[in-house]
């Protein structure tokens, strides 16, 4: 409200208006503020598009299928990588998916958010993408954002999907004594050679992804977080007629998603939910486990939860830590340990390896198999690059960060070593 105020310029014209019954006084607001750039629907629901490699300059979530990875841009769509072999990846397409965060794969179909959609793509051959299906409204508003110096304003709210911000000059008539005309914020949510990339090398069953994930496959139903307190049950069939199966409201913030045999995990700010998804139509939650507020991803095995707890103005906390859950009775969780850690984001677990991207502290790679010493059986610690998210798959893990996409052999836990490194070109 302060940027707010500071930025406000109010004109001298008071305009009285009087209705029959009544005597109400108006004056005219000058202000600068973000205004929307508004795409009609059916210009917006036409916009998918391949293209060929592009680079990678502002990643976020990360997806493993078939030796393909692919790498989110953030809000723009998704970097297809050939990961055959991971010392030298290539990157060989980007499809173009506008308000794109998350993906998730079954068989040869890719599935994306796009602001307010669910786009389903077959991706049976990578270069030759198509659209087959689309579940529109599926989500609240998602919008970019904005210059946050400036408020977000419309006196009414536009026909079309809002796809930037314009800062400008606008005068509005309001009543004297309020503020009203914009936005509020709660109404929305912030959020390419001689290659053999064609069809016939993809597998049934469903791709892996990163611990900041909040799509989740299981058994023709797919689970997504639409609203921080609502979670989605969407049964995709082939993805041409994608159908809503369930919708579920928790009185908690979910972030992340987690899939474990038929029990879903959902990381929240305030701790962590259990789900059974005994009838997967209708995940039914099953328990609950309390933590401190907090940004909260989570993975977990048939007898341990790994629970990264990290600080921050957006999640509510000054503390940064590793929390270690016992779920053997996955009905009454309850903590085994807790570390401190710097700044922890995205982890991941394969065998008795753990993996955690601690922000600007860098990867760090622990042995788990004592949950009572996890900090005392560290294996390595790559503290030059700011970690996000990781996927460990079969000896090799994937990480992204704030200057690239890294890859790593972990296959001797005795000797990880780095395999690549794609550099992130700074767009600004």
């Amino acid at each position: 409200m302060n940027h707010f105020l500071k930025k406000m310029r109010f004109v001298l014209l008071l305009v009285a208006l009087l209705p029959a019954c009544e005597d109400n006084t108006y004056v005219l607001v000058t202000y600068d503020a973000n205004v929307p750039v508004v795409m009609p629907y059916a210009e917006f629901r036409g916009s998918f598009k391949k293209s060929g490699a592009t680079e990678i300059s502002n990643p976020g979530k990360m997806y493993f299928k078939d030796n393909y990875l692919f790498v989110n841009e953030y809000q723009k769509g998704i970097h297809v990588i050939d990961n055959s072999d991971p010392s030298a990846p290539v990157k060989i397409a980007f499809y173009g998916i506008m308000g794109n965060v998350d993906m998730a794969i079954s068989g040869n179909i890719l599935f994306a958010d796009s602001y307010i959609d669910l786009v389903a793509i077959d991706i049976s051959d990578v270069n030759q993408p198509v659209e087959i299906g689309r579940l529109e409204n599926i989500f609240p508003d998602i919008v970019p954002e904005g210059d946050n110096m400036y408020p977000y304003t419309t006196d009414n709210k536009p026909e079309g999907v809002i796809v930037d911000w314009e800062v400008k000059t606008v005068t509005e008539k309001r009543e004297a004594g309020t503020y009203g005309g914009w936005f509020p914020r709660s109404d929305f949510m912030t959020m390419d050679g001689a290659l053999n990339t064609t069809g016939g090398s993809w597998s049934g069953g469903v791709g892996v992804g990163g611990s900041m994930a909040r799509f989740m496959l299981h058994d023709q139903y797919l689970y997504l977080i639409s609203r921080p307190e609502k979670l989605k049950t969407v049964e995709y069939g082939n993805g041409t007629d994608m159908t809503l199966a369930d919708s579920v409201e928790v009185p908690r913030t979910m972030e992340t998603l987690f899939l474990l045999e038929n029990k879903l995990f959902a990381g929240t700010t305030t701790g962590m939910l259990i789900f059974d998804l005994s009838n997967p139509a209708r995940p039914e939650q099953i328990s609950s486990y309390d933590h401190i507020t907090a940004c909260d991803p989570v993975v977990a095995d048939d007898h341990y939860a790994y629970v990264t707890l990290r600080s921050g103005t957006a999640c509510g906390s000054t503390q940064n830590l590793l929390e270690v859950i016992d779920i053997s009775s996955i009905t009454h969780p309850y903590l085994v340990k807790s570390y401190p850690m710097y700044h922890p984001h995205g982890l991941g677990i394969d065998g008795d390896l753990l993996f955690i991207c601690d922000g600007g502290a860098g990867l760090k790679i622990y042995d788990r198999s004592d949950p009572l010493a996890i900090l005392a059986n560290q294996l390595a610690h790559y503290a030059d690059i700011d970690t996000y998210d990781v996927i460990p798959y079969q000896g090799v893990l994937m990480l992204v960060g704030d200057d690239g996409i890294y890859q790593y052999d972990y296959s001797n836990p005795e000797n990880i070593f780095e395999l690549s490194h794609l550099d992130i070109v700074n767009d600004e």
